[in-house]
């Protein structure tokens, strides 16, 4: 490393909201370590991939974009590229990469984030590759911070891990098992977040419906609800991924009665059939599945509810589709992420038989998607005309004269404004629907 030389880095995240802060945490320690961020690669001192295992296009954009860096690091040797994230936590990937792409010189997972310096430093020291893998930690770090994309949304991780075992599923295995952080360090770090102005923060967990059951005291993801609830300066609270099997009746109540709770909950059903949800080790039925929407709309009436659907998992005939789109029709969500089943070495369901064929996979797709979106459209329609609170969030990314941001029920507001907006609580009237965002005007 050249030494009297400004150090650049560069970060790309895949996957999930939980990669994203992950990020924040990694560049928070560059940073500390007097790096300084840019936008470009060619430019950088500091390249690191914060990777995905959960969908196989991500980890494929992966093994592309290395390839793709090797012409750099000839440019440029004293450049260091790093790898991190839930693919580096698979044995047979870190091989793939050792044997194949030479040019890495620091691989390390998700538990040991905060050894980032130290690996650098041994790197710099004796250039060799640096392989630092934690498998399963059952220490939480907590004097790591992060650097905010946002100055007015954060997130904060509530806990680590899962511990459900889906059979699709690669995540236990790759960020451990369930632990949950002590409620006063989370409290903490949001009475902090609320001083400097942040507004908004998400609650992440890979379930964080199981929330303190691994404290060594009686401590419920409710009870953590309504201490944040409290903090003087926070005006909303999200939280993502609920696990249907451990929604309880005291959170629907929390959810209705706290004041800052957002009326959205994500509750990923899967699928519709009983059959496959038995072989998704799901641990809950169709029918308990429908009844906690129930429960949630006669407690909240105004709430907006996401989901997560497979389609394809195998063994899926027909008629297990059909129960899918059956239960889309009766709940009738405002908005679903919806994803094609691919095989994940690693899980159970990758040795499952009747593989379902990517033809028949690709049909029930698009009709999963024909079913959802007019479904989206008319949910949206209760919209029209109503003044609803917006979180200003962006400057439009197809038009500069035009703000985005999100009503409390996670809906996307497009709306003409001055960006001095970004980050303020404004009211908006809506004045056309569409399907996936609404549009208005200040009031």
């Amino acid at each position: 490393m050249k030494k009297n030389k400004q150090k650049y880095y560069h970060i790309i995240t895949y996957g999930c909201q939980m990669n994203e802060h992950d990020s924040e945490k990694i560049s928070w320690l560059l940073e500390d370590l007097g790096y300084v961020w840019t936008d470009t690669k060619e430019d950088s001192d500091f390249i690191v991939y914060n990777t995905c295992l959960v969908r196989e296009n991500a980890e494929l954009k992966v093994y592309g974009q290395l390839g793709a860096l090797k012409g750099l690091k000839r440019q440029n040797p004293d450049l260091i590229i790093a790898l991190c994230g839930c693919m580096m936590q698979r044995e047979e990937i870190r091989e793939i990469i050792l044997s194949k792409y030479k040019h890495v010189d620091i691989i390390f997972g998700t538990n040991n984030i905060h050894k980032l310096p130290q690996l650098i430093h041994r790197y710099e020291q004796t250039g060799d590759t640096i392989v630092d893998i934690i498998e399963d930690s059952r220490e939480i770090v907590e004097d790591i911070n992060a650097n905010r994309m946002y100055s007015y949304k954060a997130f904060v991780n509530i806990m680590y891990g899962c511990n459900n075992f889906c059979t699709y599923c690669i995540v236990p295995y790759t960020r451990g098992r369930e632990k949950s952080r002590e409620p006063k360090n989370i409290i903490n770090e949001i009475k902090e977040l609320t001083s400097k102005g942040y507004k908004e923060i998400t609650l992440l967990g890979q379930n964080v419906n199981s929330y303190g059951k691994t404290l060594n005291y009686n401590y419920s993801f409710a009870k953590l609800l309504r201490e944040i609830n409290k903090i003087e300066g926070l005006e909303r609270i999200r939280f993502m991924t609920s696990h249907p099997k451990d929604l309880s009746d005291e959170l629907i109540e929390a959810m209705a009665s706290l004041d800052k709770v957002c009326e959205h909950l994500h509750l990923p059903v899967q699928s519709g059939s009983n059959k496959i949800l038995k072989a998704m080790n799901r641990k809950y039925t169709r029918e308990e599945y429908l009844l906690l929407i129930d429960k949630i709309r006669k407690a909240i009436p105004n709430i907006a509810i996401s989901t997560d659907i497979i389609v394809g998992f195998p063994g899926e005939r027909e008629e297990d589709f059909e129960e899918t789109l059956d239960l889309v029709k009766e709940v009738r969500y405002d908005s679903a992420f919806t994803f094609l089943y691919s095989i994940r070495e690693g899980t159970i369901a990758a040795n499952m038989e009747n593989q379902v064929p990517d033809e028949i996979k690709h049909n029930r797709f698009q009709k999963l998607l024909d079913t959802l979106y007019p479904i989206f459209y008319e949910k949206n329609l209760n919209y029209e005309n109503k003044i609803v609170e917006v979180l200003v969030e962006e400057v439009s990314k197809n038009d500069p004269n035009m703000l985005t941001g999100r009503t409390r029920t996670g809906k996307l507001i497009h709306f003409k404004g001055n960006r001095e907006l970004i980050g303020q609580l404004v009211d908006v009237r809506i004045d056309k629907i569409k399907t996936f965002t609404l549009e208005g005007y200040l009031v």
